[in-house]
């Protein structure tokens, strides 16, 4: 990824973090002040020398993240355009983790692993994914498109798209075209 690149996908980013984050003032704001923001940005950096060969910068940089943002992404997962992570601190995406497009992380999501296995052992999210705040999503399953995790849920098993998944382990729904996804990351029955 070029410079130019980077900063093509910093102002998509900023312009997602608008539209998702009814608090988001202004550009300059966003830019200076998400640390969501922050983490996604170094990730990219660190991501560009992972795939480079480039493992210890690499690590070095998402621990330097980690430590200034209390978010850690693994530089080896693959983090898709205009990914927003809203308050952020305790997010955790492990090594082998694939992230969509347009997809959004409230504080304390863990994109996780279940063995030590080589190979995929991380989750797929889809495109436009929303994930509620203290969820797991652990090994290696795949979330559908426009689906939404409710807060603290544990996701194991692969969900279709459009679907709504809460609870412990976490079961999935369909999801009705008039379901807002804010509107169920903030409906108390979705919550445990």
């Amino acid at each position: 990824m070029s410079v130019g690149d980077m900063l093509r996908a910093a102002r998509e980013d900023i312009a997602a973090a608008k539209l998702r984050d009814p608090a988001a003032r202004g550009g300059v704001e966003i830019a200076l002040l998400y640390p969501g923001l922050h983490a996604v940005w170094s990730h990219r950096a660190a991501h560009a020398l992972w795939v480079r060969g480039l493992r210890f910068p690499a690590r070095a940089l998402s621990q330097i993240t980690r430590w200034l943002t209390g978010i850690e992404i693994h530089p080896g997962a693959r983090i898709g355009s205009r990914f927003f992570i809203d308050h952020g601190m305790g997010v955790v995406i492990g090594e082998t983790a694939e992230v969509g497009d347009d997809v959004m992380l409230y504080h304390g999501v863990t994109l996780g692993g279940r063995t030590r296995d080589a190979g995929k052992r991380h989750p797929t999210l889809e495109d436009g994914v929303a994930v509620g705040a203290g969820a797991k999503i652990l090994g290696p399953v795949r979330i559908g498109a426009h689906s939404v995790v409710g807060a603290n849920a544990v996701v194991t098993k692969d969900a279709p798209a459009d679907s709504v998944l809460v609870g412990v382990p976490a079961r999935a729904r369909r999801r009705t075209a008039s379901e807002d996804t804010r509107a169920l990351l903030t409906a108390p029955e979705y919550h445990i």
